[in-house]
């Protein structure tokens, strides 16, 4: 991966792109006030330094059945390292688990899941979650309803 500084063009350029992934590079251009071939260049260049890490589809979970969305703060008995990815990689293979992070504190990490109903959440609670090896305390919440859902992160125009 090489290293770039990014410039005002290449901050417009993932602003529009985070915005809109699907946009076209004729479209991006003409956002960007470059020309196309130089914009697919510098697309190509943030691609391969990283700052892209991907492009994907917001899907919406209830179209698909998903009515439950909810959270797992958990705690595990130890800390080691080995524990701790241990722990990942069976999250890894939870379908119903969409993100997963580590924190500090007295949590561990905190899972965001979805569900088809309550019935189905519970069940994952019950027999898969609470029953990991290693995973001490499960505490959760059901999202009521979202508020702000913004992916990505700001780019700042400097």
């Amino acid at each position: 991966m090489q290293r770039i500084k990014l410039d005002p063009i290449d901050r417009r350029i993932l602003s529009e792109l985070q915005t809109d992934g699907r946009i076209t590079n004729v479209e991006l251009s003409r956002r960007a006030k470059i020309s196309a071939p130089p914009c697919l260049r510098r697309v190509r260049a943030l691609e391969e330094a990283g700052f892209i890490r991907g492009y994907h589809a917001d899907l919406d979970p209830k179209m698909l059945g998903y009515e439950v969305m909810a959270f797992a703060m958990v705690g595990l008995h130890s800390q080691a390292d080995s524990d701790l990815r241990a722990f990942e990689a069976q999250v890894a293979g939870w379908p119903v688990v969409r993100e997963c992070t580590m924190l500090s504190g007295e949590i561990d990490f905190i899972l965001k899941c979805v569900a088809r109903d309550l019935e189905a959440w519970q069940r994952f609670v019950s027999t898969q979650l609470t029953t990991a090896k290693n995973v001490a305390s499960v505490k959760t919440a059901l999202v009521l309803r979202p508020v702000k859902t913004e992916p990505g992160v700001p780019v700042p125009e400097e």
